[in-house]
């Protein structure tokens, strides 16, 4: 499929469509409104122009297009647009998602400050000049005057500026928390971002600040946060640094739109300003100081609607014509089927009073739960040892074997991947694991990070997925979004795709099927819903004979003994001699000599030991 082509379900539709569409380091929220229309509303992954090529904004587009109704006139304002280049760029990328539709392109600060309710000053004039103060994954300002004219402060990237952002806010805080460190003295908030991270020792913070992305360490903010409602002394003195110069942005911009004493409209927005009260009554303190009469206003509604009331004037609307009333609650895109059909999500009548069962009873009813497990998994053997060919095959012939999947899906397939070099003394390339959300979410849910479509296509094409690879998406409902766009991408290149599910009513358009659709049915979970218990187990099963059995096909096991294994540790060292000693005959001590000289090698220890027997054997 190109990423041009949009499928049927973006047909034109007969009502004057305005779609607005903002896009942030957080999340992209799409909404369409026309006049009599009930609004759509659908929210996807990040996006931020200046962190994604052509093709992959063109892809993220693409399925925003597929997910929404064909408008007749649209806005996109999204993180990074800044110049006129940025809007030709983002223009042209929503052209192959919209041909013919009429785009305006922009920034996600403008189309916040249009969603901005309007103000009165205390005289009860209407405040003209506005302000829109943006603190998230990153920061910016921008503000418009009377005339029109428009004035941006910040937004220079979390490298040059983002001051007052999430990221800018765990940068200040780990500065202060390493030189408290060198002081002798590691604080709590260093304990704190330590237990976040799953990090053993502080010096541990070096490798991962320079390998983290920006989104991933802005994620920490909330550590600083909650170090700062428990009255830490670095936390609390960072934020209120932060605060201080966000403040101090704002008002540089307000100086140049209107000369006091003219009122000024500070519009907050942005995860940081809206989430997190405490800091943004620091910022209102700092610019009531330095702005008297300044009106602020939180923004209460998406701002997305700013893109759809550009896109209403785009088409000549009269104000009235597109409803900006609450729209219903987002729906994360899922073309894959209703999540509601699944039996991951249905109750399970035999739990159905799990909170008043005495603990070995309860215990009893976990263990008979999971012995459902086996029996369901037996019933797609056939289906499974299809999956261990295919990956067999691709190893043979220089492929590589990916997991993808979020959550515990994703973390299982991260252990299992991490587990073939030592079990099987392959490279780490050769199986490989993918988490929604990055290495952070091994430890820690991600927001979003699961309904991420694009971003699952832009993992599988960062590690140059090609026809010898295997994809496996993992997701126990069969409708993950972040699943689905790796396994489309990976199907685009040509690659090998396989999905495991435990939804055997999972509806999948031709067009995105996979290769290979593994869905046993192991029943409702205990606790409803809650998908590491059940298909946690169904998936560990499955992806232990994936890689087991695949192994085995290319010769890395004799009889049931690891030949293979890489002795890492003194207790492999003692199994190595062990299997050395089984597979040849020869006693512990010639078989840890033998390895020895092999550089612990198991099978060409074995090899050495069988040479010498046969040369014995013909001296005699």
């Amino acid at each position: 499929m190109t990423h041009g082509h949009v499928p049927s379900d973006s047909t034109p539709s007969p009502s004057p469509v305005c779609l607005g569409i903002e896009a942030g380091g957080t999340r992209t929220v799409a909404i369409a409104a026309g006049p009599g229309l009930p609004p759509t509303w659908r929210e996807f992954g990040q996006a931020n122009l200046w962190l994604l090529t052509d093709d992959q904004l063109a892809r993220q587009l693409c399925a925003i297009a597929r997910a929404m109704p064909r408008p007749m006139s649209m806005a996109i304002g999204m993180a990074g647009v800044r110049t006129g280049a940025d809007r030709a760029r983002l223009q042209a990328a929503a052209a192959r998602a919209w041909p013919g539709v009429p785009c305006h392109a922009t920034s996600d600060l403008e189309v916040a400050l249009m969603a901005a309710p309007e103000a009165v000053d205390p005289g009860g004039r209407a405040v003209d000049a506005r302000v829109v103060i943006v603190s998230g994954t990153g920061s910016c300002c921008l503000g418009r005057a009377a005339d029109g004219r428009t004035v941006r402060v910040g937004g220079w990237g979390h490298v040059l500026g983002d001051r007052g952002s999430g990221y800018d806010i765990v940068a200040r805080a780990l500065r202060a928390v390493v030189q408290a460190g060198d002081r002798g003295d590691w604080p709590v908030l260093g304990q704190r971002f330590l237990r976040a991270l799953s990090l053993n020792e502080p010096h541990d913070l070096v490798g991962w600040i320079q390998a983290a992305p920006k989104a991933e360490v802005a994620a920490l903010a909330v550590e600083v946060f909650d170090a700062a409602a428990a009255r830490d002394r670095i936390a609390t003195g960072v934020l209120a640094a932060a605060a201080r110069t966000l403040a101090d942005d704002a008002c540089e911009c307000a100086r140049r739109i209107a000369t006091p004493p003219t009122p000024v409209q500070f519009v907050l927005a942005g995860g940081v300003l809206l989430k997190q009260p405490r800091f943004a009554a620091r910022v209102r303190r700092v610019i009531h100081q330095i702005r008297p009469g300044a009106v602020l206003t939180p923004l209460t509604r998406e701002g997305a609607w700013g893109a759809v009331e550009l896109a209403r004037r785009h088409l000549g609307l009269p104000a009235r014509a597109v409803e900006h009333g609450t729209a219903p609650a987002p729906v994360v895109e899922d073309s894959l089927h209703a999540l509601a059909g699944s039996p991951t999500e249905r109750r399970n009548p035999r739990s159905a009073h799990l909170d008043r069962l005495p603990v070995e009873d309860a215990v009893a009813l976990m263990l008979r739960e999971e012995l459902r497990v086996p029996r369901a998994l037996l019933a797609h053997r056939a289906a499974i040892a299809r999956g261990v060919r295919v990956i067999a095959r691709a190893f043979r012939q220089g492929g590589r074997l990916f997991y993808v999947g979020a959550g515990t899906s994703g973390r299982l397939g991260v252990l299992d991947a991490s587990e073939c070099p030592p079990t099987f003394r392959t490279s780490r390339d050769l199986v490989q694991g993918i988490i929604a959300g990055g290495p952070a979410a091994l430890w820690s849910a991600v927001e979003g990070a699961e309904d991420d479509g694009p971003a699952g296509a832009r993992a599988l094409a960062a590690r140059g997925i090609g026809r010898r690879d295997v994809v496996v998406g993992i997701a126990a409902s069969g409708r993950t979004p972040f699943v689905r766009g790796a396994l489309g991408e990976a199907k685009r290149r040509g690659a090998a795709t396989i999905l495991l599910c435990f939804n055997p009513h999972v509806a999948i358009p031709r067009w995105e099927r996979p290769a290979l659709i593994i869905a046993p049915d192991v029943g409702p979970e205990i606790l409803t819903g809650s998908t590491r218990l059940k298909a946690g187990t169904a998936t560990k099963l499955v992806l232990n004979a994936f890689t087991t059995l695949a192994m085995v096909r290319l010769g890395k096991v004799r009889g049931n003994l690891m030949i293979d294994m890489k002795p890492s540790n003194a207790k492999l060292r003692d199994r190595a001699v062990r299997i050395v000693s089984d597979l040849t005959g020869a006693g512990a001590e010639t078989a840890r000599a033998a390895l020895e000289r092999t550089a612990w090698d198991v099978r060409k220890a074995c090899a050495s030991l069988a040479r010498a027997g046969r040369r014995e054997a013909g001296a005699r």
